[in-house]
């Protein structure tokens, strides 16, 4: 069961950054900045720009108003400046308010992909490709995803892509030579899921072991920023075939369990395609040398 304190602290931290994010000059008021003693709007400010009044929006705020009808919210969220990721993750702070939604639990992520997306996997032998779950667990990848991110997999336990860009940031920096970026759009995915999921308790034991050994991830966590995953081009630097700037693609294959499937999508003929080439070629001859007998 989902802890109603910690859905109304969440809410309230979400809508707090908020304010502090948007200027009075950005939201067209006119005021004396010297006066001022808060970053970004006041509660009032809001309230006013919402169309509604102070007293409800301060128990809004405090996650103690019951129900707000979507004029409200979209008022609110209009004030904020919210963006669609952000607007969303408002929905679902308030959705945890409620009741219905309280009582409902989540089922336990699967830990492994179908026979058949392990296939699918297979016959891209030309694209890397990794499937993860909601925690950012690598649950499956074919043989050039696995050599793409080779470092990932050298974690102790499950390979996790947080764990690896935060807990072992000195190779994460030379594995993504934009690291800084990387980690901002990581922090925000797991700001969302961790949203949709509040009584996800792997998710609740990541987050404290992240906030608690990594000063990076704890600022950012605090920010409460949300991005969704999609699409985009990620850099990896490779010892290999060095620097290479990767197009990919993101596909819920399962939505149940949560599990995306990315796939690396070079251009044929482009830089990029033909690094990744070289770098299947790299893996196939050392997977070959390694199965060879060695003579004793």
């Amino acid at each position: 069961m989902v802890d109603k304190d910690a859905a109304r602290a969440a809410l309230r931290a979400f809508l707090v950054t908020r304010r502090a994010r948007v200027s009075p000059e950005a939201a067209g008021l006119d005021v004396v900045a010297s006066r001022r003693r808060v970053a970004g709007l006041r509660r009032e400010e809001v309230a006013m720009l919402a169309g509604i009044s102070v007293e409800y929006y301060v128990r809004l705020e405090r996650g103690q108003a019951t129900g707000p009808s979507a004029g409200v919210v979209e008022g609110v969220a209009r004030a904020l400046r919210l963006g669609d990721d952000e607007r969303a993750h408002l929905d679902r702070l308030l959705a945890e308010l409620t009741p219905e939604v309280r009582t409902r639990r989540r089922r336990p992520v699967p830990e492994t992909v179908s026979d058949g997306v392990q296939v699918l996997l297979d016959a891209l032998p030309t694209l890397p490709a990794v499937v993860q779950n909601a925690h950012l667990d690598v649950v499956a990848a074919n043989a050039l995803g696995r050599v793409l991110y080779a470092p990932v997999f050298d974690l102790e336990g499950r390979p996790n892509s947080a764990r690896f860009l935060f807990l072992d940031e000195f190779r994460a920096r030379r594995l993504f030579p934009h690291w800084e970026r990387i980690a901002d759009d990581t922090v925000a995915l797991l700001r969302i899921e961790a949203g949709r999921h509040p009584d996800d308790r792997a998710m609740v034991e990541l987050i404290g072991q992240l906030s608690t050994r990594s000063p990076a991830f704890r600022t950012r966590w605090a920010r409460n920023d949300v991005r969704a995953h999609n699409a985009g081009v990620k850099v990896f630097a490779h010892p290999v075939v060095g620097e290479l700037a990767l197009p990919y693609e993101n596909l819920l294959i399962d939505a149940g369990a949560d599990h995306t499937l990315t796939v690396f999508t070079p251009r044929p003929g482009s830089p990029a395609h033909d690094a990744v080439q070289l770098l299947a070629s790299w893996g196939a001859a050392s997977r070959s040398d390694a199965a060879e007998p060695r003579e004793v």
